[in-house]
């Protein structure tokens, strides 16, 4: 691993703080800024292949309503309403 160095600014009573929070769980505070830049990486990395994931699910409805597959707004209801009658009569089964 090549190691590199990071420099920034924080506000001393900040850096402190941090210190003797980092020393009273026993690590510096070097391992838990590693930890907190490796977290946040994976997190912008899990968020970008997320967005991908959802633009590629909108672009696949959009060609099938393009290509004319797609569900009335009476089918869809008349499902929902079979659904909702289902549910009421285990509900009621149940009750």
């Amino acid at each position: 691993m090549n190691d590199a160095t990071f420099t920034f600014r924080v506000d001393e009573a900040l850096k402190n703080a941090f210190t003797t929070a980092t020393k009273s769980s026993d690590r510096n505070a070097a391992q838990v800024l590693r930890g907190f830049m490796r977290d946040y990486v994976r997190h912008q990395q899990e968020a970008a292949a997320h967005e991908a994931w959802f633009r590629r699910q909108v672009q696949a409805g959009i060609d099938a309503a393009d290509a004319g597959d797609l569900i009335s707004a009476e089918t869809v209801e008349a499902e929902a309403a079979a659904w909702r009658e289902a549910m009421r009569q285990r509900s009621a089964s149940r009750g």
